[in-house]
């Protein structure tokens, strides 16, 4: 318990949006949300409020990323450069650009799909051969029955590391086969984006019911991808508009009264700490999941966090696996934090576990949510048995609902619709 990090209430964690405070794109945006909130009909609650104010503004508004450019893959590109972009700029998808449209294509006949790095090391091309496996299914195979052998040591470590990252960057498979090849295993096909005069409320629940994480935004003259909003972008947004009624309205709600945690404990996905690490991404692929807790023997104890992002330390660090005698999960969060203290290098990932209770405020989760930067917090009761996960979509989930129809035919021509799809 001593690497996690309790949430406390302390102010520094609440920057407020005042008058005499230099206001950022995200706390100007929240101030539209302001200036609708105030003119709702008075009997409204304040999902329907937020509602009526989200779906008045367009996601035009929406403030572009830092670095306001938007990465995109060829569509000629092999498997193991797209791996290589995508770990170099730190991002988990990029949209895929058809290398063979004309230059006056519509934005829908440019783009073939969003690659995700997740999809890429975990699952082989469609249709799937008999014979064929992806590197991650090669080495977790590899892992874990060296493991039920009792045979899993260092040089097995050092081995399946370096295997691991070869697979990716050597191996015939993935030199040869494009990013266009695996095109009929993205989950939406051609291409799912808004157009900028689509509303937040759209945006919101595609995000949030939609099973999607990042949402391209296209710009129809240009026929280009104008922006990319993400879960986090969004939890950033909010975090920003602290202080505002609207924001305040909802986000002082405790999670308790909200249905916060979604899942039962029993239903939770973890690894433990004396399991292979490699398990643990075999769990995420095989559960369609972002993160996993770490727990200990008892299985009741959250120790740490594995995220499908922290898989790139096996492709692009693998020698963190040198000096040390397997390639458990507690050994893997040992040695990625001496790695990132070693290369100087910023990552939620040092700063250990974060966790909270049921009494926390929504306003509060969200505020240490931006500030670490992580994807999901896990919630334990008093003696610290892990009680539930709440992740991004889990928030977005409580800020606003889906209207029944409200989508009409918006998926016409986008397929498959996803599981849970009301419409």
């Amino acid at each position: 318990m001593a690497s996690m990090q309790l949430m406390r209430r302390e102010s520094a964690f609440v920057h407020e949006v005042t008058q005499d405070s230099p206001k950022s794109p995200e706390a100007r945006l929240g101030m539209k949300v302001e200036d609708l909130w105030d003119v709702q009909e008075p009997q409204l609650t304040p999902t329907e409020k937020l509602n009526a104010c989200f779906e008045g503004i367009p996601v035009s508004a929406f403030p572009p990323a830092p670095s306001s450019q938007v990465i995109e893959i060829k569509s000629d590109t092999s498997l193991a450069e797209a791996v290589r972009i995508l770990a170099d700029h730190k991002i988990l998808s990029a949209p895929v650009v058809d290398v063979d449209a004309p230059e006056d294509a519509s934005w829908i006949d440019r783009y073939i799909g969003v690659v995700e790095f997740a999809g890429i090391i975990s699952e082989p091309p469609s249709p799937r051969s008999p014979t064929s496996e992806s590197a991650l299914e090669a080495a977790v195979n590899r892992v874990t029955n060296a493991a039920s052998l009792g045979t899993l040591g260092p040089e097995d470590a050092a081995a399946t590391s370096g295997n691991f990252f070869e697979a990716l960057t050597s191996s015939e498979f993935y030199k040869n086969t494009k990013v266009r090849d695996i095109a009929g295993s993205f989950r939406w096909a051609p291409f799912l984006a808004l157009q900028k005069s689509n509303s937040f409320l759209t945006m919101l629940l595609l995000l949030s019911s939609y099973k999607m994480k990042s949402i391209p935004v296209v710009d129809l003259g240009e026929a280009k991808i104008d922006n990319i909003i993400t879960q986090s972008s969004v939890i950033h947004m909010l975090a920003e508009c602290a202080g505002l009624q609207w924001f305040e309205s909802w986000g002082t709600r405790k999670l308790s009264e909200i249905g916060l945690p979604l899942m039962a404990p029993d239903r939770i996905v973890k690894v433990y700490e004396e399991e292979p690490v490699l398990q643990a991404f075999k769990l995420m692929r095989k559960k369609k999941i972002g993160g996993i807790p770490i727990v200990d023997s008892s299985g009741r104890k959250v120790v740490g966090n594995i995220s499908i992002r922290d898989v790139h330390f096996l492709l692009t660090a693998p020698e963190i696996y040198h000096d040390y005698r397997s390639i458990t999960a507690k050994n893997f969060s040992t040695a990625v934090k001496g790695y990132l203290e070693t290369h100087h290098e910023i990552s939620p990932f040092a700063r250990g576990m974060v966790i909270c209770t049921k009494n926390y405020s929504i306003k509060e989760l969200i505020m240490k949510l931006d500030s670490e930067k992580i994807h999901r917090v896990y919630v334990v009761d008093d003696a610290g048995n892990l009680e539930g996960v709440i992740t991004l979509r889990d928030i977005l989930s409580r800020l606003v609902h889906e209207p029944r129809g409200y989508f009409g035919d918006f998926f016409d021509g986008v397929l498959p619709l996803p599981s849970n799809s009301r419409v």
